[in-house]
């Protein structure tokens, strides 16, 4: 890998090419491009993607978006899961929640998974993007790639196979797919299994006949489960079918699909008045061996294939993003050595990891989501970017915890949320328990001396300074500033 040095001197070295614009290559090029960072987005479809294939966003990718900016957006437009509504035939039965209920929690802003169609999610983002300066390049594919010490060398190509020319970029960014076309050219195996011999049909359909206040389920359907899930904010069904016949072969027509509601359902073939998007999949959980080769960096399903159940893929993708997209700007803006991308992969690895055995329990039933399908927990404790410089503290907040919100009061008598001071691309800096802030501050860093909070932040926090990450992340707790706390600083491109 290039010095810091080599990458500023390249041609196009400030540029991240990011491949792929789903929610995690649209998320990324939001970071990047608040960050003062060209993100260059390509994607080789025409349009965004135009399904509901992800439709819920758990409580930590809530968090990360508020961030991202969408935060209103959200609020407006996402909704809570209705409840499950079983069918025999055309009688119904008893209706039941989804998923239990959540204990709500202090310094949780979030504590229930929402709906929103994927489709929705890409064009709010994309939305965001523009806002900021950023952009699609829609009909631009990568052709190939090259790699050398100061950056990537890719060959772009439009849908008919013309090139059109190649872009130079510091780093690459591979969101494109659990199909990803960078991985496979880097010869990066995906090690897994398939969850599930069956396949299952999923589509965006327009229908009449049922209410949209419940998701139907016809769980004893002959051929196998069918479910018409209303998708909030919009016309739609997301319907979701499975097959008992592990070799079936489910078309994707709109006839198909009429005929298939017509047969496991009491609506008729007349009540599908549209079929906006279908698509085959076996439910199959895969992990990339590396999530990083030199100047290419995985992310999203291009690392890491998910069981729909759950809802941890397109969360997890996001989350991925956001972790990588403080540490390139870190780098490319403000001195860090690009070595501090390798704790990319140390973090979100493993993690990913764990997400995939949790999504492949809940797919198998054996166990339901829950607390552990939110997200709120994850944390990197075990981090190289985690320094814990106290004595270790019972019960309250460790380096590489995320860092719980709160209404506070600061030492100058202003009211302060801690989310809205964390909101951005900066770090924070947190005085608590009459801990002083030092004279001066790295640039980046917005300081913040507490003098009153809520009771479950004063508990969590406890007495001493909280250096946050971009992403929300304690990076670094200490008592007081001191010179070893001052020397990890450069490491983070804090100065």
């Amino acid at each position: 890998m290039g010095s810091l040095n080599s990458v500023k001197e390249a041609k196009g070295a400030s540029t991240v090419l990011v491949v792929g614009a789903g929610p995690v290559g649209l998320a990324l090029a939001c970071d990047l491009t608040r960050r003062g960072v060209r993100a260059r987005l390509i994607e080789k479809g025409g349009t965004l993607f135009p399904g509901s294939r992800g439709k819920g966003l758990q409580p930590r990718s809530l968090e990360v978006l508020d961030d991202l900016g969408l935060g209103e957006a959200l609020r407006r437009e996402s909704g809570p899961y209705p409840r499950m509504l079983p069918w025999e035939g055309d009688r119904p039965g008893k209706a039941f929640d989804f998923a239990g209920p959540s204990e709500a929690r202090p310094g949780e802003p979030y504590g229930e998974i929402r709906m929103l169609p994927q489709w929705r999610t890409q064009e709010l983002l994309h939305e965001r993007l523009r806002e900021l300066g950023g952009e699609v390049e829609f009909g631009t594919r990568l052709a190939g790639l090259q790699q050398d010490g100061d950056g990537v060398t890719a060959h772009l190509a439009a849908p008919d196979g013309g090139s059109l020319g190649t872009a130079r970029a510091a780093f690459l960014v591979a969101a494109d797919g659990g199909r990803s076309t960078v991985r496979t050219s880097l010869g990066i195996a995906m090690t897994g299994e398939n969850i599930d011999p069956h396949p299952t049909l999923v589509a965006d359909v327009r229908l009449t006949g049922l209410d949209r206040g419940h998701w139907h389920v016809w769980p004893h359907a002959e051929g196998g489960a069918l479910a018409l899930c209303p998708l909030h904010g919009s016309e739609l069904f997301q319907l979701a079918a499975q097959f008992t016949d592990e070799l079936a072969r489910p078309g994707t027509s709109p006839g198909d699909i009429r005929a298939l509601v017509a047969e496991r359902s009491h609506l008729s073939e007349d009540d599908v008045r549209e079929v906006r998007w279908a698509s085959v999949f076996r439910p199959r959980a895969a992990l990339a061996d590396r999530f990083r080769q030199d100047r290419v960096l995985l992310a999203g399903d291009a690392a890491h294939v998910h069981s729909p159940a759950g809802g941890q893929g397109l969360n997890t993708g996001i989350q991925d993003a956001f972790n990588l997209g403080w540490k390139l700007g870190q780098v490319l803006r403000h001195g860090a050595d690009d070595a501090l991308l390798d704790s990319y992969e140390e973090e979100r690895l493993p993690l990913a990891a764990d997400v995939l055995g949790l999504s492949t329990r809940i797919h198998r039933g054996r166990q339901k989501r829950g607390r552990e399908t939110h997200q709120l927990d994850i944390g990197y404790r075990d981090s190289s970017l985690a320094h814990e410089l106290r004595p270790a503290p019972d019960g309250e907040l460790r380096a590489g915890d995320r860092a719980p919100d709160a209404e506070a009061v600061t030492a100058r008598g202003e009211r302060l949320r801690l989310f809205d001071a964390f909101r951005g691309p900066h770090w924070t800096l947190l005085a608590f328990g009459g801990a002083p802030l030092p004279d001066s501050v790295p640039a980046g860093v917005h300081p913040y001396e507490i003098r009153d909070a809520e009771e479950h932040a004063q508990k969590a926090y406890g007495t001493g300074l909280f250096l946050i990450r971009p992403d929300g992340y304690t990076g670094i707790a200490a008592d007081a500033w001191t010179d070893r706390l001052t020397g990890l600083l450069p490491g983070l491109g804090l100065r």
